[in-house]
């Protein structure tokens, strides 16, 4: 028996490596976004760790070898103490099984199972261990690199011979994923409806989903508890604009904070970040993303602040089944029919969304609200009893609560009134 134990410490030995490489397998893929922005920001160990994540088929292809190797290498020893326990008898042969069998075993749990469900609960911190030791063993893999990429080539020319790369997603391919997901149908639905959303992230402009200036409050440094009256702000963030302008600089999440200071509260402002009024939504998103950044100043022609975005706003976009800038900030519809071609309209109702509404295409303008419509035609600022006509619709402005709020009443004219 003694002179099996090399045998046997070389075999612990290899179960260690492969529930090493097990481990980083899951730990690497596992790791959320914030996970990856917070080790970004570690020491070097993590940086080295988040780095590997850059090229993740060269990571995820040196794990996979690395594992085969050590896995074969394991299983050969076992084959090799199988024979000497063999013997020729009928004990021999079954106690070989039996080794062979428990080898088998042990590996399956101590190499694959364990490690892998111990990698997931705490990913983040395995990570920062196996970084270095991980990139090491990547490194010493480069070498060989291109002759098995060129066999993974291979390998899916000749299993799936007519197999493209799409450079992006179809909307109608992202249904079928979401169809094939789930049995339930009201799940799909609901899953249909943000997957729509998010794709219509890119199609709306900034400023067409922006909150407006009169829809925000922003504060000059310094700034005090006491200048928000005890009252949560419209946007749930505490907007600090530069000292010596109105141009919105930092945000602070109000519902984040847990001990809120009496004074001075600039300091505790995080940057955001500034979008021109033509981008759109999901060009917010990510560079919001990118920055780690809650709130989007969106900014004119002349880098004057118009409105904000901000995170909660986006994701009310993508979680609602119709989504409209008007019931997001006045908690009202955005269109509500009063009659067989009457409707009555929020002034920050898009034209888009009215366009959709109505199911018809709208006059040409260059405003992007119905709002701005009717600025458009009156050439002033808006009063109740205010009317005028846009294309084959008339309008009658029936209430301004206050500045940059109104509510439009839309008549679609008939066509012996538009010959008139």
């Amino acid at each position: 028996m003694f002179e099996l134990m090399p045998w046997l410490v070389g075999m612990a030995v290899l179960i260690a490596c492969s529930a090493f490489f097990s481990a980083s397998e899951a730990a690497f893929f596992y790791l959320k976004w914030e996970d990856r922005k917070h080790l970004q920001q570690g020491n070097r160990a993590q940086r080295i760790a988040v780095n590997l994540l850059a090229d993740s088929d060269r990571l995820l292809t040196a794990v996979l070898f690395w594992n085969l190797v050590v896995n074969v290498v394991y299983f050969a020893i076992v084959s090799v103490l199988a024979m000497r326990l063999d013997g020729g008898s009928g004990a021999g042969r079954s106690i070989s099984v039996g080794f062979t069998g428990g080898a088998l075993l042990t590996l399956i749990f101590f190499s694959e199972m364990l490690p892998k469900s111990l990698a997931v609960l705490c990913a983040r911190r395995l990570v920062g261990v196996m970084g270095v030791p991980l990139a090491v063993t990547v490194r010493v893999l480069d070498p060989l690199m291109p002759l098995l990429r060129s066999i993974n080539t291979i390998s899916q020319r000749l299993v799936w011979p007519e197999f493209q790369h799409e450079p992006s997603l179809a909307v109608t391919d992202l249904e079928r994923a979401v169809d094939l997901s789930t049995a339930d149908a009201k799940l799909v639905e609901q899953e249909k409806a943000a997957l729509r959303n998010i794709v219509l992230l890119s199609d709306i402009r900034a400023d067409e989903w922006m909150r407006p200036r009169t829809q925000f409050l922003a504060f000059q440094p310094p700034v005090s508890l006491a200048q928000l009256g005890g009252k949560m702000t419209p946007s749930g963030y505490l907007l600090v604009t530069e000292p010596s302008s109105e141009e919105v600089a930092s945000a602070i999440s109000l519902k984040e904070l847990s001990d809120v200071p009496s004074d001075h509260l600039e300091h505790h402002a995080a940057p955001v970040v500034y979008v021109p009024w033509c981008s759109t939504v999901a060009d917010a998103l990510e560079l919001m993303q990118r920055r780690d950044r809650e709130v989007a100043a969106v900014v004119n022609e002349f880098g004057e602040t118009i409105g904000i975005l901000t995170w909660e706003d986006i994701l009310a976009t993508v979680y609602s089944y119709h989504p409209t800038r008007s019931e997001r900030l006045s908690r009202r519809p955005a269109i509500e029919r009063v009659d067989d071609g009457v409707w009555r309209v929020a002034g920050v109702t898009s034209l888009r969304r009215l366009s959709q509404f109505l199911g018809m295409p709208l006059p040409a303008s260059k405003s992007v609200t119905i709002g701005g419509v009717v600025q458009e035609s009156l050439k002033k600022l808006a009063e109740k009893g205010d009317s005028g006509q846009w294309g084959g619709f008339t309008f009658e402005v029936v209430d301004v609560p206050q500045r940059g709020q109104m509510t439009v009443e839309l008549v679609m004219q008939s066509p012996s009134e538009d010959r008139r």
